[in-house]
C-alpha cells in the first residue's frame, strides 16, 4: 500500500501525447523540437509532451482539454511541453499515423504506458488517468468481493482502507478519488471499483451513484471481525473527500469539561455541528457507552463529545442531557432534552419534525383509553375513521340480493362493520344484516371471503393490504389442486413454465405423486389442497406412468414434490399414511423461509413455531458473511431448536422500539440476540465485541444452552390485554331494536336527516328480518390469541381438518 519507491514529488515523469499539429489557443504549452524536448528530460523531473505534425486540424477539441489540463497537472509536479515535429524527423513518435491518435507515458525517458487519445475525453479524463497509472501500488482496482476481503483482511491492524466506486474510469468522480489518492494514499489504501456487483455485495442500497467508504480496519485486532465501514454521503467531489478523510482522522470521542460555546474542534472548522452528551459522574460509563453510540452513527456528520457536569464551571441546565452547537459562527448552544439517541441523529440530519394532533372539527376528541382500545392497528382505524372510501367502486350486497350475486358470479366478499370497512368488489354490513353474516358463519369482522360457483366460500386469513390480498384473488383463479395429466405436463408444472403468471405470487409449487390406487391418500391430499388454496399452487399427479417421475425424484410414493421455483431445486417429501393436518403442515412448513426478514407481516407465521427466536438486527442490509454463518449453521443443524431470523429496522421501524426494551437504548448495530418469548421471557446477546462467525456463534448458544450466559434482561410474563371491555355492538344494537320496531342505522356519522328519510324503509324491512341464532360479536384479541389465530391462515368454511 505505502510504497516508497513512487513519490510524485521526487520523481519525474513524461506524459508524451502524439496528435495531428493544430494551431489553437495552446499557448500555455512550452513549444519544443523533439531533440530538445528529450535533452531536456531529466529523473525526479515530470513533464508533459505533447508531439505534433504541423498540416492538420482535425485534434482541436482534444487540444483544447490538454490545454485545460495543463494547470491541474503542473499542480500535481508534472509539466506541459509542446513538440513540434518537422517532415523530416526521425524519431518514431513523429512518424507513423497509427501512432498520432494515442497518448504515451514516461517517466524520465522511460515509457510507462500509452493510451489511445479517445480514452482521453476531456480534461477530468486526462487527469484521472495520468494519475490513476502513476499511483498503481497506492490504488488497488479490483472486480471481486474476494479480491476487497483479501485486502481487508491483510490490513487488520495496519492500515485503514479508502473504499471507492465509481461508474467508469475517466469519470470526475475518479478524478476526484484520484486526486484524494495523491495527498493520501501514502496513509491509506485506497482500492477501486467499477464493478456496481461488488457495490451491491457489501450491503449498499443505492447504487444508483458513486460511493466513497471508510474502512475502519486500523483498531480490529481479531483477524475474523469485520472492520467497520463509514459511509461518506455527500457527492464525491475532491472537496467532500477531504472533509470527510479529516473527520475519520479525528477522535471518535472527546471529553470536555468546558463552556461548550468556547469549545473547538476539527468539525466546526469543517463546517460540522458539535453535539454534546451531558454526563455525570455517577453514570460516566454507561453515558459513555451512549456516547461512542452517537459518535459512530454520526461519523463524517459531526462531531460528537461527552461534556462532564460535574467539573463544569458553567452551569447546565439540570433537565438538558445534550448540547447541540452548530458549525456557524456566533450560534447560540442549545440545551435539549433528548431521551432517544434516534432524536439526537434526526436533530443531526436534520430529519426531526413534531406530529400535532389536531381536534376534529365536527366533535369532541375523547380520551384515547376510551377510543382506542387494542393496539397499535386499532389505533391506526381510529385514527383514520373520518377516511372517505371510494364505497361506489364496489357492490353493497343486502339479505335480498346476497344468494343472487354471489351464484351468479365468481365474488370477493368483504364482511364489515359500521364505519370501520376497507372496500373491496362488495360488501356486507354487518351491523345492517346480522343474520346473513350469522349464516354465512361470520363470527368476527372484517372478514374477507370468496364465493365461487358450485364451491364451497374461502375465508382470507391474510393481512388486509393490497398485495396480500391479490395473491390471494390471483391464486384462486385455478383449482387446487389443479389434475395433472401427462408427465410432459408435470415436468412444465414443477418448471413454473404451466403457469408462469402466477409464480411471482407463489415461489413454490406442490405436485402430489400417487399411484391409482391410493384413494384415501388422494382424498386428503385434495382436502389439503382446498385448504391451502389462496396460499400454494397444488397440483395432483396420478397417472399409470407416475413411476416416471417418483424415479426421476427419488420419491416414495405417496409423495410431494416441493418445486422452488427461485432457487430452480425440486425436493421429494414422503407422506404415508399423513392425515390432511400432517400434509397442511408439511407444505406451510416448507413455505417458511430458512433465514427469513422479520416483519410486522409475517412475524406470527414464525412466532407459530413455538421457538425461541435467533434474531439478527441490522440497519440496512445485513453483511454476506453474516448470512453466510447462520445458513452453515442452520444446515448443520446446530439451530433446530431456534428460530433464525433477520429484522432490518430501515424497513421495520419497529424494531428500534424492541431493541429500546431490550437494552433501554438504541445498541450499536448489527446485533445478534436470542429472544425466548414463549417460556421464561429471557433475551440474550451475542457480544458486540466478537466476529460473527460460526464458531463463535456456535460457541455462544453452547454456553446459553449449559446456562453459562445471563440475560440482558427478562420480559415480564404478561398478557396484553385492552385497556377496556369489548363491545357487544349487536347485542346493544338488538336490545335497542327490540325497544324500537325499526331498524337502527349506525351511529358512524351525524346525519340525522338521512336517518329520519331512511325511516320507513327500515321498517318494512324490519317485518322480514329474523333474529340471529346467536348474537354476533367483534372480538378483540390479547397478543397470545392474536399468534393462535395464525394456525387458521388457511381454513376452509364448513370443513374441519
Amino acid at each position: 500500500m505505502m510504497s516508497s519507491s513512487f513519490n510524485i514529488y521526487r520523481v519525474g515523469i513524461s506524459f508524451v501525447m502524439m496528435c495531428i499539429f493544430y494551431k489553437s489557443a495552446v499557448d500555455s504549452l512550452s513549444e519544443l523540437s523533439p531533440q530538445k524536448y528529450f535533452s531536456t528530460l531529466q529523473p525526479g523531473k515530470a513533464s508533459l509532451a505533447y508531439f505534433c505534425q504541423a498540416d492538420s486540424p482535425r485534434t482541436s477539441i482534444f487540444l483544447e482539454e490538454l490545454n485545460e489540463a495543463v494547470k491541474p497537472l503542473q499542480d500535481f509536479g508534472i509539466s506541459v511541453a509542446k513538440v513540434n515535429c518537422v517532415k523530416e524527423e526521425t524519431s518514431r513518435y513523429c512518424g507513423k499515423e497509427k501512432d498520432l491518435m494515442k497518448v504515451y507515458l514516461f517517466r524520465g525517458n522511460i515509457l510507462l504506458r500509452e493510451f489511445p487519445t479517445d480514452t482521453l475525453f476531456d480534461v477530468n479524463a486526462i487527469i484521472a488517468h495520468v494519475l490513476f497509472a502513476l499511483l498503481f501500488n497506492e490504488v488497488k482496482y479490483i472486480t471481486t468481493l474476494e479480491y476487497l476481503q483479501n485486502i481487508e483482511n491483510s490490513l487488520k491492524g495496519k492500515a485503514n482502507i479508502a473504499f471507492s466506486y465509481v461508474r467508469a474510469i475517466g469519470t470526475p468522480e475518479h478524478r476526484a478519488v484520484m486526486e484524494a489518492a495523491f495527498v493520501y494514499g501514502t496513509t491509506y489504501q485506497f482500492v477501486l471499483t467499477t464493478e456496481i456487483a461488488l457495490l451491491e455485495s457489501i450491503g449498499t442500497e443505492a447504487i444508483e451513484n458513486a460511493h466513497f467508504y471508510f474502512f475502519h480496519c486500523k483498531q480490529v485486532l481479531d483477524l475474523t471481525q469485520q472492520c467497520r465501514r463509514t459511509l461518506m454521503e455527500q457527492p464525491l467531489a475532491t472537496l467532500n473527500i477531504h472533509r470527510f478523510i479529516k473527520t475519520m482522522e479525528a477522535p471518535l470521542l472527546t471529553e470536555v469539561a468546558e463552556d461548550p460555546q468556547q469549545v473547538s474542534t476539527v468539525h466546526l472548522q469543517l463546517g460540522l455541528p458539535l453535539v454534546f452528551i451531558v454526563s455525570q459522574q455517577a453514570t460516566h460509563e454507561a453515558d459513555r457507552r451512549t456516547a461512542e453510540w452517537v459518535a459512530w452513527r454520526l461519523l463524517g456528520k459531526a462531531g460528537v463529545l461527552l461534556l462532564l457536569r460535574d467539573s463544569l464551571e458553567v452551569d447546565i441546565p439540570q433537565h438538558a442531557n445534550v448540547v447541540f452547537r452548530r458549525a456557524e459562527e456566533g450560534a447560540p448552544v442549545e440545551f435539549l432534552v433528548l431521551h432517544d439517541t434516534e432524536l439526537i441523529i434526526s436533530r443531526v440530519e436534520g430529519n426531526t419534525h413534531i406530529e400535532e394532533m389536531q381536534e376534529d372539527e365536527d366533535e369532541d376528541v375523547q380520551s384515547p383509553d376510551m377510543d382506542i382500545q387494542d393496539d397499535e392497528v386499532a389505533e391506526t382505524v381510529y385514527r383514520h375513521r373520518k377516511t372517505q372510501l371510494p364505497l361506489e367502486l364496489t357492490v353493497e350486497l343486502t339479505e335480498e340480493t346476497f344468494n343472487a350475486t354471489v351464484v351468479a358470479s365468481d365474488s370477493i366478499v368483504l364482511f364489515y362493520a359500521g364505519c370501520t370497512s376497507t372496500m373491496l368488489l362488495t360488501r356486507v354490513n354487518c351491523a345492517d344484516w346480522s343474520d346473513l353474516c350469522t349464516k354465512q358463519n361470520v363470527t368476527e369482522f372484517p372478514v374477507v371471503k370468496m364465493y365461487k360457483e358450485g364451491k364451497h366460500p374461502v375465508s382470507y386469513a391474510g393481512m388486509l393490504g393490497t398485495e396480500d390480498l391479490l395473491k390471494f384473488i390471483l391464486l384462486n383463479r385455478i383449482s387446487c389442486p389443479v389434475n395433472i395429466t401427462s408427465v410432459q405436463e408435470a415436468e412444465e408444472y414443477l418448471s413454473g413454465e404451466l403457469y408462469k403468471d402466477l409464480i411471482p405470487y407463489s415461489s413454490m409449487s406442490v405436485l402430489g405423486l400417487f399411484s391409482p390406487n391410493m384413494t384415501t391418500a388422494k382424498e386428503d391430499f385434495t382436502k389439503a389442497g382446498n385448504y391451502l388454496r389462496g396460499c400454494v399452487i397444488t397440483g395432483i399427479y396420478s397417472e399409470e406412468d407416475v413411476l416416471i417421475l417418483s424415479n426421476k425424484y427419488g420419491a416414495t410414493l405417496p409423495a410431494l414434490l416441493l418445486a422452488r421455483h427461485k432457487e430452480g431445486k425440486v425436493e421429494s417429501v414422503p407422506f404415508a399414511n399423513s392425515r390432511v393436518q400432517d400434509i397442511v403442515q408439511i407444505v406451510t412448513n416448507a413455505l417458511l423461509e430458512t433465514f427469513p426478514e422479520i416483519t410486522v407481516e409475517n412475524l406470527p407465521v414464525y412466532l407459530r413455531l413455538q421457538k425461541p427466536l435467533l434474531i439478527l438486527f441490522s440497519d440496512g442490509s445485513i453483511n454476506p458473511q453474516y448470512t453466510k454463518a447462520i445458513l452453515t449453521l442452520v444446515k448443520e443443524k446446530h439451530l433446530d431448536s431456534l428460530t433464525p431470523c433477520w429484522l432490518n429496522l430501515k424497513n421495520t421501524p419497529a424494531g428500534r422500539g424492541i431493541l429500546q426494551t431490550y437494552f433501554n437504548a438504541l445498541p450499536p448495530l448489527p446485533l445478534i440476540v436470542v429472544v425466548n418469548l414463549h417460556s421464561g421471557g429471557q433475551v440474550f446477546a451475542f457480544p458486540s465485541e466478537q466476529a460473527v462467525t460460526e464458531q463463535n456463534l456456535l460457541l455462544w448458544l453452547k454456553k446459553l444452552e449449559a446456562g453459562l450466559e445471563s440475560p440482558i434482561t427478562i420480559l415480564p410474563a404478561q398478557e396484553w390485554k385492552p385497556p377496556l371491555p369489548a363491545y357487544d355492538f349487536l347485542s346493544m344494537m338488538d336490545a335497542a331494536a327490540s325497544q324500537h320496531p325499526t331498524r337502527k342505522e349506525p351511529e358512524c356519522t351525524k346525519e340525522t336527516n338521512m336517518q329520519k328519510n331512511d325511516k320507513k324503509q327500515h321498517e318494512e324491512k324490519s317485518t322480514i328480518r329474523k333474529e340471529p341464532v346467536e348474537t354476533l360479536r367483534i372480538k378483540h384479541w390479547n397478543r397470545s390469541n392474536w399468534f393462535k389465530e395464525g394456525d387458521k391462515s388457511f381454513r376452509h368454511d364448513n370443513k374441519e381438518l
